[in-house]
């Protein structure tokens, strides 16, 4: 069995029973109309547009049942899934698309503009428009759809490692690199998410998050398809909206970033909203402050876990009880069952029980590299072992702490300063909302820390305030030399702060 087989099993298994509802159309569909979807996107794919295995399908669109169509579609058929970050300026999709070469792009009708500005610059066979989008000789999705059959398409040999999507990453430090996600991946991501998170088919989730993002496609959706479950499917996020989902579709595991649960907790409906019926919550993208968890606990007595993944090694990569969500607050728990995690020095050797070390993870549930970037892949995968780059200790008990991103991290006097420790410690204050901390040059240390605050709404806080917080909480030369205020940070679509932005405002 490979990722291809997943709709068509459940489909098989529970036909009539409720796998999602579209908010959007105000549709619900069982596992068998679902699986009939996919199974005609497939086939007018690959009989009216002629995409074979291994050709790309791209989409520039917000959230849509097209979306499920197209993952499971395209698998049926041993194509390849690589949607577009449509908060991209048209000069980044552009590369994007030159350097996938879908054979199709599947436009939505918010974005005719951007694919306009695109158009004389990519190279792409066939145009389609979904939901009415007006582009002169595009094929309608919705009318291909119509008139193909709804039968599951003739099957051809696909193998665990074969290519299912092509992610691209933010690109915040240089060219977006497209993570080549094989069958394996996603069915393996499933399994582990499944039993390490204990789902099943009693479950339901909403999908709030973009979908062209690992986290709106994998999170749950796939995994909750794998056991049974049901998904709400949001166009977008609005906060009081989607509050308001949550509990008329009695939602019992919920994903956010640190953004989204603040934005929630200053909604005028969150004091009265019962989440009795919530498993847990779990917050990922982004280090989730622990005074927020600790607020949401006291406020609605609810288990929030916080979560760690990637793009290259499956979004789901530890697990933690409920009971040891709070007691292990800032941890991200154990990793999950069929997986194989290190923490290593430079040199690759195993670093010691509280030391830091960089995370490096093996199993099935890791991505084949880069698209068409030999260099990148040979960089981040040695003998199976994925590199993520990111930093992190492991505690006695075996619970994992991400310190901070491999490159976030400042040498100041020969010292390493992880930048997700003190913004932690900063962000233990109550009047500060968020911190992210950048590098300052310094003639006589070679660079200090300069950390960049957002106050809380009708807070004030001051600098000196902040650093002697510090004091007793960090090391001397952790402490930042100064401290800036600003109305916002600003963030990618999935919480994390765009610190180049902080750089080339503050740093110079």
């Amino acid at each position: 069995m490979n990722a291809t087989d997943l709709l068509t099993k459940r489909a098989n298994l529970t036909p009539n029973r409720e796998a999602l509802y579209d908010l959007t159309s105000n549709t619900r569909y069982t596992y068998a109309q679902l699986n009939e979807r996919a199974n005609r996107a497939a086939n007018f794919l690959r009989e009216k547009f002629d995409v074979q295995k291994g050709d790309r399908v791209s989409i520039l669109a917000h959230n849509s049942i097209a979306y499920v169509d197209l993952v499971f579609g395209l698998g049926k058929i041993g194509a390849v899934f690589a949607p577009l970050n449509w908060r991209l300026t048209s000069r980044e999709l552009t590369y994007i698309v030159n350097d996938c070469q879908p054979k199709l792009l599947i436009v939505g009708p918010e974005f005719v503009p951007v694919y306009e500005e695109m158009r004389a610059e990519i190279r792409v066979e066939k145009i389609v428009a979904l939901e009415g989008a007006e582009i002169p000789d595009a094929d309608s999705y919705e009318e291909s759809l119509e008139q193909a059959s709804g039968s599951e398409p003739k099957r051809i040999d696909i193998e665990e490692g074969d290519a299912y999507c092509i992610l691209y990453t933010s690109g915040t430090t240089g060219r977006p690199k497209g993570a080549l996600l094989p069958h394996r991946q996603i069915l393996w991501n499933a399994i582990n998410t499944v039993i390490s998170w204990g789902l099943s088919e009693r479950d339901v989730s909403p999908i709030l998050t973009p979908m062209f993002h690992s986290g709106g496609l994998f999170v749950f959706l796939v995994p909750l398809f794998y056991a049974g479950g049901r998904i709400v499917l949001a166009r977008d996020f609005d906060p009081e909206a989607s509050l308001q989902i949550i509990v008329d579709e009695k939602c019992t595991v919920i994903l956010g970033v640190p953004t989204l649960f603040q934005v929630w907790m200053n909604s005028p409906q969150f004091e009265k909203i019962d989440f009795r019926h919530v498993h847990f919550f779990i917050s990922g993208g982004a280090p989730c402050p622990p005074s927020l968890i600790e607020a949401w606990h006291k406020a609605k007595g609810v288990t929030m876990r916080q979560g760690y993944g990637l793009t290259e090694a499956g979004v789901n990569c530890f697990t933690m009880t409920d009971e040891d969500a709070l007691r292990k607050i800032g941890s991200v728990g154990k990793p999950i069952f069929h997986s194989e995690m290190r923490l290593v020095d430079a040199d690759d050797r195993d670093v010691l029980v509280g030391q830091t070390g960089e995370l490096i993870i093996k199993g099935p549930h890791v991505c084949a590299g880069y698209w068409n970037n030999e260099e990148a892949t040979k960089q981040s995968l040695k003998d199976g072992w994925f590199h993520t780059g990111d930093m992190a200790r492991m505690d006695d008990e075996g619970y994992f702490y991400i310190v901070g991103r491999f490159k976030d991290m400042i040498i100041s006097g020969g010292e390493n300063v992880y930048a997700a420790e003190v913004e932690a410690v900063f962000r233990e204050h109550d009047a500060v909302a968020d911190a992210a901390l950048i590098g300052q040059p310094d003639e006589k240390w070679g660079e200090v820390g300069l950390m960049i605050v957002a106050r809380k709404p009708n807070q004030k806080v001051d600098a000196d305030e902040l650093l002697k917080f510090c004091q007793g909480r960090l090391a001397k030369y952790k402490v930042p030399k100064r401290v800036e205020f600003v109305e916002s940070l600003p963030y990618s679509p999935y919480g994390k702060v765009i610190k180049a932005e902080l750089r080339e405002k503050f740093a110079k």
